[in-house]
């Protein structure tokens, strides 16, 4: 890595800013949160097993022991998790700077979520969706807020099939993941389109973490497979999302990864979303399937 690389060494105090992240307890989530706590933010991890997220909280405050960490529980399968998470966030707190959607699963056998949606689609994308959408009133109102979202590479296989969004007619679980990252990027994208209509300082960014060793390849041999030599750790793996949350530089709709051969490995830059990502009508179709789906209006004024 070139000694001049965007590392953690770049990103500046954050003191006070609130910063939520989501599945912040292992893998790219933890690092995260464990960076933002290191730099003086008050973090929020919304994890859906509070034993690991104890345990990740317990793992920072080793090293950060006057972190400003909270703990709270938050299941984006369940759409009625999501509300009281919401309700209860807002009622404790009246900013957040930094949104950082970051959760998610990759490549499982077919399983829905509480609410009847195929489990990669509902919790990698409905979730998020449904989350951002009753937290955008308090992301709109603090000044120069950030919403982060975490992709994949995968989402360059993706295709959205609006006839099979949920697997009825047929799952394959590889390409059902690259349908949920894809579907993450084209949110992200519209989600910036509505803000600059409505002229809000808020912005949007994406990341995606290359190939990085995590607890997410556990559904999957083939992914399991090349950590031994593709993979980078966790620590690397989260510097995209902390360059596109921090880097004062970043624009509306930037997206960040890592730098190295075929974006595998190495340190932040920003890099292209694949041009059906940016397909602004199937983007529009997308959102208004995700209000029906959901049953949440999502305003962004």
């Amino acid at each position: 890595m070139a000694t001049n690389a965007w590392n953690i060494s770049n990103i500046a105090e954050q003191a006070d800013r609130n910063v939520l992240i989501t599945g912040a307890n292992s893998g790219i989530g933890l690092e995260t949160a464990r960076i933002f706590a290191a730099k003086g933010a008050k973090v929020t991890l919304a994890c859906r097993n509070l034993k690991r997220g104890e345990r990740a909280c317990i793992d920072i405050l080793r090293t950060h022991p006057h972190s400003k960490i909270e703990l709270k529980l938050l299941d984006l399968c369940d759409l009625g998790s999501i509300r009281q998470f919401t309700d209860i966030f807002r009622s404790k707190h009246n900013s957040l700077d930094i949104l950082i959607n970051n959760a998610g699963v990759m490549a499982t056998p077919f399983e829905t979520t509480k609410d009847g949606f195929e489990l990669q689609f509902g919790g990698n994308h409905l979730g998020h969706f449904a989350l951002n959408a009753q937290l955008m009133p308090l992301v709109l109102q603090t000044q120069n807020s950030r919403v982060v979202i975490v992709s994949s590479l995968a989402h360059q296989m993706g295709t959205i099939n609006f006839n099979n969004l949920n697997g009825e007619s047929g799952y394959w679980r590889w390409p059902a993941y690259a349908q949920s990252k894809l579907a993450n990027l084209l949110y992200a994208y519209e989600l910036q389109q509505r803000l600059l209509a409505s002229r809000a300082s808020t912005i949007v960014t994406m990341a995606h973490p290359g190939y990085t060793a995590t607890n997410l390849q556990n559904t999957s041999l083939l992914a399991r497979a090349g950590n031994g030599f593709l993979a980078q750790d966790a620590s690397n793996g989260a510097l995209p999302t902390l360059r596109a949350a921090t880097d004062p530089e970043a624009k509306p709709g930037s997206y960040w990864g890592p730098s190295g051969f075929m974006e595998l490995q190495g340190a932040p830059v920003e890099v292209k979303a694949m041009p059906k990502a940016r397909d602004a009508q199937v983007a529009k179709r997308l959102w208004e399937v995700s209000e029906v789906l959901t049953g949440i209006p999502f305003k962004v004024a």
